[in-house]
């Protein structure tokens, strides 16, 4: 994510502004220029002078994003990604609705940063509230057809589900990045020809998924997948492997340009023979993987310190391995190097 700021004030802001702390001005994102913008007392966006509209969804304080005045389209780009929203009637869902499209932004902002496709009719999202008498929505994705439970975008139940499942990180956003990644298995591995290389460092994704769930959730838990795999559920299939790394990655990139953005330079003392040096000074979404990979080992230890000062569990509490590491650098691959792209 960028450091963002007030084109009239300076003040800095956070993505999901709709308003200046400092000066008042009202603020909309512009995902054409994947920046904040200020709006002057003509409604002009301050960013390029020009008119813009809201999203429909900001009248429902569910996004803060603008379109060109002229646009056809009522829906931002990632809003009109949805497919299905909770009954927004019932007024425990408009939160946790509005804290669901939040983390998608934040992710439809990364993919474009990456310039990896997302429009047209194959991604879609649907956002499910649990039904009396009916079971559980789960979480998941069907060729392209994300379903997140809306029940995940309560803080206390997520932390419920991610202490049930032994799991040392969970996330709303997480689950988007992770589920997104199903699909761009299909666009960057599948339809791209590149199936041989995947199951090269990933193993054979043709083998039956239900099946390997399935003996995933029965197995108690152990340490078994440390060293070849980045979790414990990426051991249970090569396409949750492969989800878990994609999110991950995104993970990375993102956290880079943040910190690369406030301009951060860390030397963390890694043992007594020396000091592993970093200065964030460089474009994640530009770089190579090497680099990516030696800015993010101290970063995190100094992510993983903050919190400790704090009280808190570690912000990242995951080892990356050479296995692991070789996994990211052939995602980083098909993400830079696509056949539309001509490369």
């Amino acid at each position: 994510m960028r450091l963002l700021a007030c084109q009239n004030c300076g003040n800095l802001l956070h993505f999901e502004n709709t308003a200046c702390e400092k000066c008042g001005l009202s603020l909309g994102f512009l995902p054409e220029a994947g920046r904040l913008s200020a709006f002057d007392a003509d409604g002009l966006a301050m960013l390029d002078g020009k008119p813009k509209k809201p999203c429909a969804n900001v009248a429902k304080e569910a996004c803060n994003w603008f379109l060109p005045e002229d646009d056809a389209e009522d829906y931002c780009p990632a809003c009109r990604l949805n497919s299905m929203v909770p009954d927004l009637s019932m007024p425990e869902n408009l939160p946790l609705w509005r804290r669901m499209e939040m983390a998608k932004r934040r992710l439809i902002y990364t993919l474009d940063r990456l310039r990896l496709p997302h429009e047209g009719p194959e991604l879609r999202f649907s956002f499910l509230a649990d039904l009396d008498g009916e079971p559980p929505t789960m979480t998941g994705h069907d060729e392209g057809h994300i379903t997140i439970a809306l029940a995940e975008a309560d803080d206390a139940e997520r932390e419920a589900r991610r202490t049930r499942l032994n799991e040392p990180f969970r996330t709303l956003l997480g689950h988007m990045r992770h589920e997104v990644g199903h699909w761009y298995f299909l666009v960057l591995v599948e339809r791209a020809g590149r199936t041989d290389d995947f199951r090269a460092l990933f193993g054979d994704e043709s083998q039956d998924y239900a099946a390997a769930l399935q003996a995933h959730y029965a197995r108690p838990p152990n340490n078994d997948w440390r060293g070849d795999y980045i979790s414990a559920y990426a051991a249970a299939h090569p396409h949750e492997d492969w989800a878990e790394c994609f999110a991950h990655y995104l993970h990375m990139v993102d956290s880079l340009e943040m910190a690369t953005s406030f301009g951060m330079t860390i030397n963390p003392v890694l043992d007594r023979d020396g000091v592993l040096e970093t200065e964030l000074d460089f474009s994640p979404y530009r770089a190579g993987m090497e680099e990516i990979l030696n800015a993010w080992t101290p970063l995190t230890i100094a992510m993983n310190a903050m919190n400790r000062c704090m009280g808190t569990p570690d912000l990242y509490p995951f080892v990356l391995s050479a296995p692991v590491a070789r996994k990211l650098g052939f995602i980083h691959e098909v993400v830079h190097h696509r056949p539309d792209q001509g490369q």
